[in-house]
């Protein structure tokens, strides 16, 4: 078999198209490989598929998977079809999608390493153009988006996340049954909601349909939910309302090491072990928890903690029997003369009916939590990812569960 038969089956084209030679740049280290078509050749027309005669052609260039450890681009010399009912049309091309300057199965590895790499490391890899590789996401993220179908959704979970220094947040809308991200934009105002809920109907989505939302005590997300999603019950997330009472002990600890000098070696560096379940410590971290708690010195940080303890174990509860053990735990806090404990029992009351809500939806916002670490973590190892348009695009890709080709799924048009 000839070079130019060789590639023709290993880019696996089909008549009439065919590699007519090839060219190796020892220098640049380039393959080039040229692909043309017989004379008289007919090409189907992209709109009536009706095969059709060429009008006339032009050169182009396609950056294609390297082959060996070289570069290979495609040089091609495309055709446009006459046809008698539609006019001069550019051909498909079974390689690559329209305007694009890399060939499917390179934008397949784009999409597959960013899962796992940051864009400028793969650029460094390619020897391509960041600005280049981001079209390329941007432009798979935006077809594979289009066809997700939000009909059949009903809970959602609703948070924010930094993409970089100095509050610059964007907000992210995920399907609680699924695990997976809906929608994300920029800001964590409340106006962020209006969005989501257009892009929520464009994707067949229904916004009465929507029962329950997950999220943190936010006045914005309140305000966003109660104006543009009325018909929606909120549930406050448990993560959000127990770090509520956890911040109220860590300030107990604070100030009584701070104002109780004799306290001050036993409440040393136990911020740690009293924040943790005391089941996931260690024998160190267990005994400094229980000599804080149970002690004869009766701590103030030591009563915080064992209402702390009392809370965690409320969640435990469903039902009337939750909202009931709950009330219990606000008075009970309203009466510890503890200051950071009476001001989250008074936060709870606040949002009671959001905060009671979980006791029967059992709604968390542990899939966005989830997300949310899966996204920072990302954005670490690229150093951050400053331009919202970059993040969003990034964080749809590792969590937004769509129908995007990767090497080890076959692309189709």
């Amino acid at each position: 078999m000839e070079s130019p038969d060789i590639f023709t089956a290993a880019l696996k084209l089909t008549k009439p198209w065919k590699v007519t030679r090839t060219q190796f740049d020892a220098e640049s280290e380039e393959l080039h490989l040229y692909l043309d078509f017989p004379r008289g050749a007919h090409f189907a027309c992209p709109t009536c598929q009706k095969a059709c005669p060429i009008h006339d052609t032009s050169e182009k260039i396609w950056r294609h998977l390297d082959f060996f450890q070289h570069k290979a681009y495609l040089h091609v010399r495309v055709p446009r079809s006459e046809c008698p009912a539609h006019g001069v049309l550019q051909i498909e091309l079974p390689w690559s999608r329209p305007n694009s300057g890399f060939t499917l199965l390179f934008e397949t590895l784009i999409s597959t390493l960013a899962h796992s790499m940051p864009v400028l490391a793969i650029a460094r890899l390619t020897g391509e153009h960041d600005t280049r590789l981001w079209r390329s996401i941007h432009f798979q993220v935006s077809e594979a988006r289009a066809k997700v179908d939000m009909s059949e959704v009903t809970i959602i979970g609703m948070d924010e996340t930094s993409v970089r220094k100095h509050h610059k947040y964007i907000t992210i809308f995920s399907d609680i049954a699924t695990s997976k991200v809906l929608f994300a934009t920029p800001g964590k105002g409340h106006e962020t909601v209006i969005p989501f809920k257009i892009d929520f109907a464009l994707h067949g989505g229904i916004s009465a349909n929507i029962k329950q939302v997950s999220m943190d005590m936010s006045p914005a997300f309140i305000k966003g939910v109660t104006e543009y999603l009325p018909q929606s019950a909120i549930t406050f997330d448990k993560f959000h309302v127990f770090k509520i009472v956890s911040s109220a002990l860590e300030e107990v600890r604070r100030a009584e090491q701070r104002e109780s000098p004799e306290h001050y070696n036993i409440l040393k560096g136990s911020r740690y072990a009293l924040l943790k379940n005391i089941d996931n410590l260690n024998q160190k971290a267990t005994h400094q928890v229980v000599n804080i708690a149970y002690s004869n010195l009766n701590l103030k940080t030591g009563r915080a903690w064992r209402m702390k303890k009392s809370f965690s174990e409320i969640y435990n509860l469903i039902g009337e029997e939750g909202v009931s053990a709950l009330a219990k735990w606000c008075a009970w806090a309203v009466r510890s003369q503890l200051r950071p404990m009476i001001d989250a029992a008074r936060t709870i009351k606040a949002h009671w009916d959001g905060v009671v809500s979980y006791f029967s939806s059992g709604v968390t916002n542990a899939v966005l939590e989830s997300t949310n670490a899966s996204f920072q973590a990302a954005r670490a190892i690229a150093r951050g990812y400053r331009n919202p348009a970059y993040a969003i695009a990034i964080l749809y890709l590792i969590a937004g569960k769509l129908n995007i080709p990767t090497l080890n799924r076959t692309h189709t048009k």
